[in-house]
């Protein structure tokens, strides 16, 4: 069952894509999406709020997850934090086995 978490973080100044950008820049991204059971890391900004950046990171299941919580990454990503002062929020979800629902489908322009 896949997990994904949405963090949100958030500071000021820009402080948040910038934090965003050097992620990118340094190659810890990269680094991060090569990690074995990695699904999706990937950044977005909100429309209306110039002081937040959401993370969609995406594992194939929590062994995963916790391996990349043991990783040197997060050593990188927790000075980064520290750095540009962010504050963050998590949602965390699972996939759903059985996909979308053929009711839903008819909303979906494929």
């Amino acid at each position: 069952m896949a997990i994904a978490v949405n963090l949100y973080y958030t500071g000021r100044g820009g402080n948040a894509r910038k934090f965003a950008q050097e992620m990118v820049s340094s190659g810890t991204v990269e680094q991060i999406r090569a990690e074995a059971g990695n699904l999706r890391y990937e950044y977005f900004f909100p429309m209306d709020d110039p002081e937040t950046v959401l993370l969609i990171d995406a594992w194939d299941d929590q062994a995963s997850l916790d391996a990349h919580h043991a990783s040197p990454m997060m050593e990188t990503i927790a000075r980064l934090r520290e750095k540009y002062d962010l504050h963050m929020r998590v949602e965390r979800y699972r996939s759903d086995e059985e996909g979308v629902p053929t009711q839903d489908t008819q909303f979906i322009r494929p």
